[in-house]
């Protein structure tokens, strides 16, 4: 088969790679714990899944505007305007089949041949992904564990040019579980006015945090008009096979965004998208429950892997990722994932698969009970202690 040229640029996510293997041992009857995917393992709130029972019942099937229905598009304005501290419009709201199209569209709407792309690594592999198919000059972004897993702000001077012309966050961040303080946000801040350069806001996982409070680098004076947040429902609502997400961008972006979307899936699921209005408005006593029981699992898997050999974990401050440094076992990241799918049978990901500099690393989901935590400890502990 002979393809285009552009679909070897593409890259993929390791972590459906790994369930996809996962899934062939149990099907011969391995028993394997799953520590490798990021999805919460909680059902969709009842309340959420009545509202779409409801307009199914009402015959609410039908195409709606490819933005998104005006109710939806106001509840997200109403909420982003309360957790951000900015003042949206609902017209600067874009809903999507699924936050990461907001990634997959903003590259493919700002980013030219040539132009470079600053992004955190060890990151989301979808961010590079994307700069390379659009034939752009991925910068990455150093995230460095005594920091925190944040980010050098000298060395980050030193990448961001006028050839710059966008800046990707994540905070809190996926693999590391670190998040960006107002300090970070101001520096990047600084340098994206300085060298007139756009930003990506990731921030799926700003109702998933602990200790710390979340910041939003569009409260920063100046940056919400050259800013796009990506978030969506997935992770704070345990909906990711919904795949509802939303872009928040200035009012002139939002018709190049609906035009990809018009020549690629259309509209976003109707009956889907009143769902998603009764997860903003309705109660948010599961969705505060499950970030206490994240919070506990979190707990328990760091201190069970500062317990293992050649292990050390520092705490994740938001998110449900654990990114152990493994450096002290002698083994590289690909082969302790593999060693820990064979020999302990529990399935985690190697740090590679977040760019270069996850070498030395793995990343633990921990959306699974304590129980199976516990049981997964125990397994790796005994597996590292023979070597």
């Amino acid at each position: 088969m002979i393809l285009a040229e552009r679909m070897s640029r593409l890259g993929t996510e390791k972590a459906f790679e790994v369930l996809a293997k996962v899934k062939a041992l149990e099907a011969q009857g391995r028993k394997i714990i799953h520590l490798e995917i990021g999805e919460p393992d909680f059902s969709t709130p009842d309340n959420i899944r009545d509202a779409a029972k409801k307009a199914l019942d009402k015959g609410l099937t039908h195409y709606v505007p490819v933005r998104g229905i005006p109710e939806l598009r106001q509840a997200i304005a109403d909420e982003v305007s309360r957790t951000r501290n900015i003042d949206v419009d609902p017209d600067e709201v874009v809903v999507t089949p699924g936050a990461r199209l907001v990634n997959f569209s903003t590259i493919l709407a700002l980013v030219n041949e040539g132009d470079e792309v600053v992004y955190p690594n060890p990151g989301y592999p979808l961010y590079e992904s994307m700069i390379n198919f659009v034939k752009a000059k991925p910068v990455p972004m150093r995230l460095l564990e005594e920091k925190d897993f944040s980010f050098d702000i000298e060395e980050l001077r030193r990448l961001v040019s006028d050839k710059v012309k966008l800046i990707v966050l994540n905070s809190p961040h996926n693999p590391t579980g670190g998040m960006l303080t107002r300090s970070d946000l101001e520096g990047i801040a600084s340098l994206a006015k300085k060298h007139d350069c756009w930003v990506l806001a990731d921030e799926i996982y700003c109702r998933i945090v602990y200790e710390d409070k979340f910041e939003s680098i569009t409260s920063i004076d100046g940056m919400k008009e050259r800013t796009i947040i990506l978030d969506g429902f997935s992770k704070t609502y345990a909906m990711t096979g919904w795949r509802m997400g939303y872009g928040i961008m200035p009012k002139d972006l939002a018709p190049h965004f609906i035009k990809l979307q018009i020549n690629s899936n259309a509209c976003t699921s109707s009956f889907s998208q009143w769902a998603c209005i009764e997860a903003l408005t309705g109660p948010q006593d599961e969705q505060g429950k499950m970030v206490e029981k994240f919070k506990r699992r979190r707990d328990v898997i760091v201190d069970g892997l500062n317990d293992i050999p050649g292990f050390s974990c520092i705490k994740p401050k938001g998110g449900f990722y654990v990114f152990p440094n493994i450096k002290g076992t002698g083994k590289p990241s690909d082969e302790l994932e593999t060693i820990l799918l064979n020999e302990a049978d529990v399935a985690v990901l190697s740090g590679l698969a977040f760019g270069e500099y996850g070498e030395g690393y793995l990343r633990f989901s921990y959306a699974n009970s304590v129980e199976n935590i516990e049981k997964a400890l125990r397994w790796i502990k005994q597996t590292v202690e023979k070597f």
